[in-house]
């Protein structure tokens, strides 16, 4: 297998290259390169960008705001994204809601819900995850009983991203309690704003909101915001977490990082002696890139065999990178950490960052300690790395 670039696929990644470069806002590029995060208003403007590029969407079919690129094209625009830096796109409607409603939902929907994800007319969140059913997401047990042209909804979701932004979250509900647990839940389109919905955020260990609490108390849905068939809802969650899979493995933002430990290491001394010419420390940098190296050839692998699937089915092996990427994220935050040294434990909140409060420490060092702590979480969120492993043994490997 030739896993080298074509010629005209090294001119794209030119210039998707020199757009990113260019066209990426100077404060958010910034932020992004001192460890802070992305607010939904910086989200917002590079998405609409991208939008004025005609690449907000690049991945959805052309007819409804797609480019038409290839695999290969998608792979290079996401890892260039990724290593401008910029920000990942506006809520959770472009990546993992869109496509199910292009791919499952009906006309009305297609219609109504399209055009308004890639004008950023909404920003949407996932409403996967329950306490007791995170990894174990059949398991779910908020409840939608049907109630004429409506499902009333109770229950609680958790570990909901930005959920604090959004104004409609996609759910998975359990609608059928009597039958298997897979096959009982629906997939429902629920309105945010309405009566008996709270989103409560929770503060995470480096100080900023990521996540919510969203509970539910007879909140009524219309039948017509259901995806797709009732009670084969887990087909379609399957399909939401596939979509993730080739671009969790986070290569273009890993190799971002070890540009950022590089960069810090030439400015931090030991002894008379420039860190990143310490030959313990190169040997480190090494030891990662190697890996990261060979991460990047299975991806591409695994882009390459998109083309000889089935539409809409997603390759088994690429739960290989999502346990590989989580592994290498965790070992640059390590090195990042190592490099510098006790300038890694103060603290600054988000707040005195908008504040333009001095920088405690080098003003390059940046968060990085409660970015390291917040960093544990990335072998379990979009399925732990023990689910991943199980899905390789018994899909893969067909032990």
């Amino acid at each position: 297998m030739d896993l080298n670039f074509t010629a005209d696929e090294l001119a794209f990644r030119d210039e998707v290259r020199a757009f990113c470069r260019s066209a990426i806002p100077a404060d958010i590029r910034e932020k992004l390169i001192a460890g802070r995060h992305p607010s939904k208003d910086d989200k917002l403007r590079w998405t609409r960008i991208l939008a004025q590029k005609g690449w907000a969407v690049p991945h959805w079919p052309v007819e409804y705001g797609g480019t038409g690129w290839t695999p290969i094209q998608h792979y290079i625009f996401n890892e260039e994204v990724s290593e401008t830096p910029a920000p990942e796109p506006a809520g959770s409607g472009i990546n993992l809601v869109g496509p199910v409603i292009y791919t499952f939902g009906n006309e009305a929907q297609k219609k109504y819900f399209l055009p308004r994800i890639v004008n950023c007319d909404d920003w949407w969140c996932e409403g996967f995850s329950e306490p007791g059913a995170g990894s174990d997401l059949a398991s779910l047990k908020t409840r939608a009983v049907r109630d004429g042209d409506y499902y009333v909804v109770n229950g609680q979701k958790i570990w909901t991203s930005l959920a604090q932004y959004s104004n409609w979250i996609f759910c998975l509900v359990r609608t059928d309690p009597q039958a298997k647990k897979q096959r009982g839940i629906s997939f429902l389109l629920i309105d945010l704003t309405s009566p008996g919905v709270t989103v409560r955020p929770i503060q995470l260990f480096d100080g900023y909101p990521e996540v919510c609490e969203v509970f539910f108390d007879d909140v009524r849905v219309p039948v017509e915001n259901r995806v797709g068939e009732e009670n084969r809802g887990w087909e379609y969650a399957k399909f939401v977490l596939g979509n993730g899979r080739v671009t969790i493995a986070r290569v273009g933002l890993s190799k971002e990082c070890i540009r950022r430990i590089k960069e810090l290491a030439s400015r931090t001394r030991v002894g008379d002696e420039r860190l990143i010419d310490r030959a313990d420390f190169r040997k480190k940098i090494a030891a990662i890139e190697v890996q990261l190296k060979a991460l990047e050839m299975t991806q591409l692998r695994v882009v390459a065999n998109q083309s000889k699937l089935e539409k809409g089915m997603q390759d088994p092996a690429s739960s290989i990178l999502k346990i590989k990427g989580s592994d290498i994220q965790q070992a640059t935050a390590e090195l990042l950490m190592d490099v510098l040294g006790p300038y890694a434990l103060p603290y600054q909140s988000e707040e005195d960052f908008q504040r333009d409060e001095p920088p405690i420490g080098p003003e390059w060092a940046g968060p990085i300690a409660p970015a390291y702590f917040n960093g544990r979480k990335v072998p379990i969120y979009s399925g732990s790395d023990e689910i991943q492993k199980n899905i390789i043994a018994k899909v893969v490997l067909k032990l």
